[in-house]
């Protein structure tokens, strides 16, 4: 579970962010990255015995991402980010690709899967077993329970044109135009600082289970 300290130090940093502020509360960040560290471990273990694709050799330390933000080339020059962010990959030990995600945020917390942005090759790739095999994934992006949780898959980032190789009258064209993915399903702050938060995420994992399994699938 997530301690009520966590949020209250992302809650400051969002008015104090910049590095006097941040060393001077450098303990009170330790102790939120450690609470995440230990929600993310039970939580590697619980999604593992979800999807075997998840390994139980998975670093926490590792899949906590980096507080400290790449400024060179953004307009925005704050150091650090509003949240923390938890990488679990659904093939391997490698983050990014595949993966299950949980950002914590006062306030827009949340926990996604899929394929963000994939690389040209993978997104070849997830195009054509789209256009393949596209009822498999429609049985999973358009069930009702998954609906209800996670939205209407199709209204994700897509291209303004028809992406090469297809056609505009392609009965999948809506599917095969996206550049992502992806799902989300937010989480309450006291959703995120229950007892059984590990296990309640988990259980939105498997729900989100099926799409990683299709997209793992398609990039072989």
């Amino acid at each position: 579970m997530i301690q009520a300290q966590t949020l209250d130090f992302l809650k400051e940093l969002v008015d104090n962010n910049n590095r006097e502020w941040f060393q001077a509360n450098k303990e009170r960040y330790d102790k939120a990255r450690e609470n995440l560290i230990e929600l993310t471990t039970s939580l590697i273990s619980k999604v593992h015995q979800i999807d075997p694709g998840v390994s139980a050799d998975l670093d926490p330390k590792k899949s906590v991402m980096r507080i400290y933000r790449d400024i060179r080339f953004s307009k925005n020059k704050t150091p650090y980010k509003n949240n923390f962010g938890v990488s679990i990959p659904s093939h391997g030990l490698k983050l990014g690709g595949v993966e299950y995600y949980l950002q914590i945020q006062p306030g827009k917390c949340f926990i996604a899967g899929g394929y963000w942005m994939p690389e040209a090759e993978h997104l070849k790739a997830i195009r054509q077993e789209i256009d393949y095999n596209a009822a498999d994934l429609k049985k999973i992006i358009d069930e009702p329970g998954f609906v209800k949780l996670f939205g209407e898959f199709r209204k994700q980032e897509q291209l303004k044109t028809v992406p090469r190789d297809y056609n505009a009258d392609n009965e999948n064209i809506e599917l095969l135009k996206l550049k992502s993915f992806v799902v989300f399903h937010p989480l309450t702050d006291k959703e995120v600082q229950s007892a059984t938060a590990a296990e309640d995420i988990a259980g939105l994992c498997s729900k989100i289970y099926p799409l990683n399994v299709f997209l793992k699938n398609a990039i072989g």
